[in-house]
């Protein structure tokens, strides 16, 4: 006998449908697994066997052959556990239904064959609406994640014995119905904000300018001075995730294995905040088919490194790119995948191996050799890629036991919202375009024009600080968003003073200090 299963597989980010194709003939009996299957799909063969065995259904004393079609894509992971185990019912006629076709089949089983939950499940979902089946049989866990999807109907259950009992037709279970809307509205609400931060002023307002245009901002300051802080809630001013920019979001995560089963959709920007022992594989995305790494999961969000000179110099090196890009590509022998990777980099760092270079409250013990070969720990093309560069000096006193709340992040996030609308309104007719921070250098040169008072002022500050070609444009972005913060057109003179504020942690000015 031979049945055909429908299941799904995640190619990236991106879902496809598999054909999971099971005969039993008769000789010995035997498991075979074929269609490039790694290893924990072919250990499926005895977590199926036991599954069949304890849901109390007779397991067939056959040669068992499953064909996991596609054959030329690699097939990994558990997920193919209750589609096998599906098909060798049907094929055993156990399973009479006759709209097997119609549904597609996920999920991981336990011996006793309960359902155990899947990786990218809304990914799949996806590619279930496109093929236009009529709906997607998921561990119950998975279900309200497969349900954000609209226009499909997806089934939850607990064990293989509901599965089969619902395919022949013997039980009633209304698909899972989620309200997208209402649980989007309710994943949107932050739990910190920038009203908590006590003094800072300085790196507020720059944090503001950063968020308004899209920058990458890095922070140096003695330790305890609120730059992890300012960071964490660098996000809550950002404008608020569209619902196309969640579902993006929660499939990178879902297919990183990272999504809690608590949160079918994500609503808040993501902040990722690795250690800075992580590997450039951990950082890019890697493994045998490789999988998104930090920089991907900070889709749409905030990637922060703290102490940044403590990152392993490769590690920041391959930052560049995507950087740049917006995305990252990871290329191995036998597959190539390219991830999302459209992320603000905040980071953190301490002006001297101690910590408290430039401190007037704690003395520095450290050689200005040391705090030389500390800087150079960070290339130039990486800091030249971080647009706004400030100093977040210790708090006084009288800043520390003021009981007046700071500015809310709902009223910054007021003006950053207005300054991204007059930047999309700018970019209109421009593709992959959202803020300043992603202009070109042909953009530079048509949006940031300027004066010949502020042109003597930026040829001053280059021939003295020795700022880069990049660093000049980075400057040209950072008062063009200042300009848009108060929402002039034409950038002004002080626009200009402003920005090249920001770019006075370069190293070639740190040592004049």
């Amino acid at each position: 006998m031979l049945s055909k299963i429908i299941s799904c597989a995640t190619f990236g980010i991106e879902g496809y449908l598999v054909d999971v194709e099971v005969d039993l003939a008769t000789g010995l009996p035997g498991f075979t697994t074929v269609g490039l299957p790694d290893n924990a799909v072919k250990e499926s063969k005895d977590r199926v066997f036991a599954a069949i065995k304890n849901a109390g259904f007779r397991f067939p004393a056959r040669k068992i052959t499953v064909n996991l079609a596609p054959a030329d894509i690699k097939k990994e992971g558990s997920s193919f556990d209750l589609p096998i185990a599906v098909g060798i019912l049907s094929a055993s006629e156990t399973i009479r239904g006759a709209h097997l076709r119609r549904y597609a089949v996920l999920g991981e089983l336990s011996l006793d064959g309960t359902l155990r939950p899947v990786k990218g499940a809304i990914s799949i979902s996806l590619a279930v609406k496109d093929n236009k089946l009529d709906g997607l049989i998921v561990p119950r866990s998975n279900a309200r994640e497969a349900a954000i999807v609209q226009g499909i109907s997806v089934y939850g259950f607990d064990n293989l014995i509901e599965v089969v009992a619902f395919l022949n037709g013997e039980s009633n279970i209304q698909p899972t119905v989620i309200d997208c809307e209402k649980i989007f509205d309710a994943a949107s609400q932050y739990t910190s904000d920038f009203a908590e931060v006590k003094g800072q002023h300085h790196a507020k307002r720059a944090l503001e300018i950063a968020a308004a245009g899209g920058h990458n901002v890095l922070m140096i300051g003695p330790p305890g001075t609120g730059k992890t802080m300012l960071a964490r809630r660098l996000v809550t001013v950002l404008p608020k995730m569209t619902l196309e920019e969640a579902l993006e979001t929660t499939k990178i995560h879902s297919v990183a294995g990272v999504l809690s089963t608590a949160d079918s959709l994500l609503g808040t920007r993501p902040f990722r905040s690795p250690h800075h022992t992580i590997s450039d594989a951990g950082i890019i995305g890697g493994g045998h088919v490789p999988k998104p790494g930090e920089v991907s999961l900070a889709h749409n969000g905030v990637l922060f490194l703290d102490e940044l000179a403590e990152f392993h110099k490769n590690v920041l090196e391959v930052l560049r790119q995507p950087l740049e890009d917006g995305s990252v590509t990871i290329g191995r022998a036998k597959v190539t995948l390219t991830y999302p990777a459209r992320f603000m980099l905040a980071a953190a760092m301490n002006p001297c191996p101690c910590g408290y270079f430039t401190d007037p409250f704690h003395e520095c013990r450290c050689t200005p050799q040391q705090i030389q070969r500390y800087h150079n720990r960070i290339s130039g093309p990486l800091l030249d890629r971080i647009d706004i560069h400030i100093e977040v000096p210790s708090l006084k006193y009288d800043e520390l036991k003021s009981s007046q709340p700071g500015e809310s992040s709902e009223a910054i996030r007021g003006r950053v919202n207005k300054a991204r609308e007059v930047q999309l309104v700018r970019f209109n007719s421009r593709k992959k375009i959202f803020c300043n921070a992603h202009m070109g250098t042909k953009d530079v040169r048509k949006f940031c024009l300027i004066d010949d008072q502020s042109q003597s002022l930026l040829k001053t500050a280059i021939q003295k600080f020795g700022l880069s070609a990049r660093a000049y444009d980075k400057v040209l972005k950072v008062a063009r968003t200042i300009a848009d913060l108060e929402n002039i057109e034409d950038i002004k003179v002080q626009h200009i003073a402003e920005a090249i504020q920001y770019r006075s942690l370069d190293k070639n000015v740190w040592y004049r200090l």
